[in-house]
Order: C-alpha cells, then structure tokens, then sequence
C-alpha cells in the first residue's frame, strides 16, 4: 500500500493536537483524525481551566514535561497573541488527622516539596496563620499548613488545543474532523488507519484516543485503564466582595487534601460574579465509558458537594452552583501515564499521559511524541511503559 504520510494521529485533544503540532513543525507528513470537533465537551480537555504546576507530587518524573509545555505555551502565546497560561500561584494544602490521598499519594504537601526541591524551584511552607492572612477565601483549621510556589498556575484547555490545531494545519497537517476511527492494524512497515470515511496508510500511528483508548485495544491491555467520571462546579460567591477575594491576584490555584472522602481542586475566578468560582473533586471507584457516562448534574449531587466540599471550606461562595462540566478520566493505578509502543505493534504508540494529572504536561508530552515517531531523540520513559512497576506506596 502507499504511505500517504509519516504519522497518523488517533485523538486531537490535548496530547494528540499537541502531537499533531509537533509533527507539523518539523515538517512531517502528518494526519490527525478526531470524531468530534476539537475542542469539545465529550472527552477530558474542557472546563475553561488546568491547573499546572512544575513541583508534580504525583513523581519528580513528570517535572521535565510541565516545564517544557509551560515554555510551548508562551511561545504560541507570542506568536498567536493569545493568553493561554497565568501563574498566579500554586497553594497545597494539608493538616493533621485523616485526609484524602490525592492522585494515590497519602501526603501531597511532603511529596510537592521533594518535588520542588529536585526541580530546584524556590517555593515557601505557610502555617495556618499565615494561610488566614494571605488568603481568607479559605477556612483552613488549626494546625492546617500549605506549599506555595508562584510558577503554578492555570492554563486555557480549550484555547491550547484551537492554538496547536491551527498552528498544525497552517504548517501543512491534515485534519479530518467529525470522522470516527473503526481499526487501525499494522502489516509490516506500515500501518493502516480505517475510519468511517476512509483507509489511510502511515508509517507510524499515535493512539491518543483518551477515554476511548481502551476500546482499541485487546482486554490484556485495555485492563490496565479505568475510566472515571468526573464533575466541575462553579458556584457563585454571596456578592462581590467575596467574589473579589477569588480573585486571580488574591487567589492561587489549590489543591487540598481535606479531612473527607476525596480531595478537592480549584481555581480563582476567570470572569464575574455571575461566572462563579470553579472547583472539583476526583473520584477513582466508579468506571464508566464515554457512550455510558451520565452527562446531566441533578440537585441530589450538586447539594453533596456544596455541603460536604464548598460550604465549610470556602464560607465566600454560596449554594448557587451556576455551571457544571462533567468530564471523563482514564486513570492508571497509582496515577500513572502510560506513553509506549505498542506490545504487537511497534509503529503503534499508544499515548495515555492522563490520570487525572496530564494537561499540565499536554505541550511537551506532544514534541516527546513526534520524538518517538519520528526516530529523534528524547528522554527516558521508561516509567510509563506498559510493563512497568512503580515503587509501593
């Protein structure tokens, strides 16, 4: 068969449009096919915003890959005259008793400090005191302390996808839109891509399929994935003075280990008071798949959260929850990425860096996939392969 082009690419959200990006600019060959329209609201790359953060407490393994998207970042930024990233800081939360481990990590402040400390970021240990000074949208308890460094921050979700998708089509990659992939199968050097519109052929494909992943591989494979349904609010403040406090001058990006079931997220208010304030917690029990996966948001569920999560933690914002999101996760045990060859197909790369954790590293976890595609050099992965067995906790 003829090879129409060097790599084809499976999923144009946040890997894979940065993937397609990357590929376009060294000049390659490159296809990428989505089944939606990206950016869109069926996947895991929406919500208006990502928390990003260079000192990772899930293993200093990933700080190369935050530190580089932040710098791809800025470069579109100046090219595009776009705002895709804002570090107004990042706050970790933790205190005394029983908390809810984060990302499978039980202590999350100790671990983002050995973090930041291996990445040699300059960063500050704030006592409960010091929180209630700084920042009084929060109701931290006695005894409570928090990390704090100024290079986290948030990032566009939606904006960094419609960026690295128009950069990649000025630069000569094709994108197939709204066209659903049904097999990929590898015969030789080459792979084929059948989809419901057409057969392609290509030297190399990248699967960064999301919550869709597990549907193209075999059960062996597929096993170690789970996705997971997750839900965004944004509540409302009781007027404007508090909504002021969530400011992004006065309010960092956060993530709180609190003494509940699960830990909670969340980020200063982008727009007014009628915008609300974003935060979200992550569950990792209940798996479902992207055709199955309930969409709507009811009372019942809206009213849990601002009860158990908003109301005692952030007394500034009201029961009024005026947006959700539901998104999905494909989750590896212990918040793992997968990034490696396929085991029978060695032109297929399969591209997972997910887990809950991994638009923060989309921009550089794509130039380290067009690396692998293209035969460049690029650093060790050797963490994320399929077969790999992480410390114990």
């Amino acid at each position: 068969m003829p090879i129409a082009y060097d790599v084809v690419v499976l999923g144009l959200g946040a890997m894979g449009a940065a993937a397609t990006y990357q590929l376009a600019r060294r000049g390659a060959r490159v296809l990428g096919i989505d089944r939606y329209a990206p950016p869109h609201e069926f996947g895991s790359t929406h919500g208006d915003t990502r928390i990003t953060r260079i000192a990772c407490g899930e293993g200093p393994e990933y700080t190369a890959f935050a530190v580089r998207s932040h710098q791809i970042w800025r470069e579109l930024e100046a090219e595009l005259g776009v705002e895709l990233l804002t570090q107004n800081g990042l706050l970790v939360l933790f205190g005394p008793g029983q908390r809810a481990a984060n990302h499978s990590v039980p202590e999350f402040l100790g671990a983002t400090v050995d973090a930041a400390q291996k990445a040699k970021l300059a960063y500050e240990i704030l006592d409960t005191a010091q929180i209630r000074q700084r920042y009084p949208a929060f109701n931290v308890a006695d005894g409570d302390e928090a990390y704090h460094d100024d290079v986290g921050g948030f990032v566009r979700p939606e904006r960094c996808v419609t960026a690295q998708l128009h950069r990649a089509k000025a630069l000569g990659a094709d994108l197939h839109l709204n066209e659903t992939v049904i097999s990929f199968d590898q015969a030789g050097g080459s792979v084929t891509v059948k989809t419901d519109k057409g057969t392609y052929h290509a030297q190399e494909l990248i699967v960064a399929a999301g919550s869709w992943l597990p549907g193209f591989l075999k059960p062996a494979l597929a096993g170690q994935f789970k996705v997971t349904r997750q839900v965004l609010y944004w509540f409302r403040a009781h007027g404007a003075r508090e909504h002021a406090q969530f400011s992004p001058q006065r309010f960092p990006v956060y993530i709180w280990q609190v003494p509940a079931p699960q830990p909670i997220y969340g980020f200063p208010a982008t727009g007014g008071l009628e915008e609300g304030v974003k935060l979200a917690t992550e569950q990792d029990h209940t798996a479902t798949t992207p055709a199955a996966v309930a969409r709507a948001v009811g009372p019942d569920e809206i009213r849990e959260m601002y009860e158990t999560y908003v109301g005692p933690y952030f007394p500034g914002l009201s029961p009024i929850c005026v947006k959700y999101k539901v998104c999905l996760y494909t989750q590896v045990d212990r918040a793992r990425f997968i990034i490696d060859r396929h085991p029978d197909a060695d032109r297929v790369i399969v591209a997972s860096p997910c887990s809950g954790h991994g638009f923060k590293h989309s921009a550089g976890v794509g130039e380290l996939l067009a690396q692998m595609a293209l035969g460049e050099n690029h650093q060790d992965i050797a963490r994320f392969a399929f077969g790999y067995a992480p410390r114990s906790a």
